[in-house]
C-alpha cells in the first residue's frame, strides 16, 4: 500500500536551533546561580527547581507538533495544535508556486495562520518557505524543513 499523502511534513514547536539556545543559556544562567548562591541563604534551591523546570520543558516543546503539512488531491492540508483551525489551500485556484527564504531576520517567531499584509503565513522553523500565489494575488507562506520536495509534489499535484 503506498502512502495516502502525496507529501506530510510535522513541524515541532521546540525543535527551533536558537530558542533551543536561549531556553539552555538560561537554565545554565540557573544552575551557575545555584552554585554561586550555595552557602548564603535558603533560596538558592529555587534557581535548581527553575533550571530543571525550564530543561523540563524544553524537552516536552521538542515533541509537541505546531502543524501538520499534508498534501493530497489537489489540495494543501494545514492541521495546527489542538483548537487552531484547519486550513485548505485549493491547487487548482493556485496561479504560482516559488521556493523562497521565509524571512532575512535571525529570529522569527512560529505563526500559525497569521494574515499580514496581503498574505498568510505558516511558520515553525528554518528558513525556508514555498510561496504560493493565488489567481487574486494571495500569497501563503509555508514553512518548510523540506522546501525542494514540498515544492516538486505542489507542481506535480498542479499538473495532473
Amino acid at each position: 500500500m503506498g502512502n495516502r499523502y502525496a507529501f506530510l511534513e510535522k513541524q515541532y514547536i521546540g525543535r527551533d536551533y536558537i530558542r533551543i539556545c536561549i531556553r539552555l543559556v538560561m537554565s545554565a544562567f540557573c544552575f551557575a546561580a545555584y552554585v554561586y548562591e550555595r552557602d548564603r541563604d535558603n533560596t538558592q534551591d529555587l534557581f535548581l527547581v527553575v533550571g530543571f523546570g525550564i530543561i523540563g520543558v524544553s524537552i516536552i516543546l521538542l515533541f509537541m507538533i505546531q502543524y501538520k503539512t499534508m498534501i493530497e488531491d489537489k489540495k494543501i492540508i494545514i492541521e495546527g495544535l489542538w483548537s487552531a483551525r484547519k486550513v485548505e489551500i485549493d491547487l487548482n485556484t493556485i496561479k504560482s508556486v516559488r521556493k523562497d527564504t521565509y524571512s532575512n531576520y535571525l529570529f522569527n517567531n512560529p505563526v500559525y495562520n497569521l494574515h499580514r499584509k496581503g498574505s498568510v503565513r505558516f511558520y515553525s522553523s528554518g528558513k525556508d518557505a514555498v510561496v504560493l500565489t493565488d489567481r487574486d494575488g494571495f500569497e501563503y507562506f509555508i514553512g518548510t524543513q523540506r522546501p525542494n520536495e514540498m515544492y516538486l509534489v505542489i507542481k506535480d499535484q498542479m499538473k495532473s
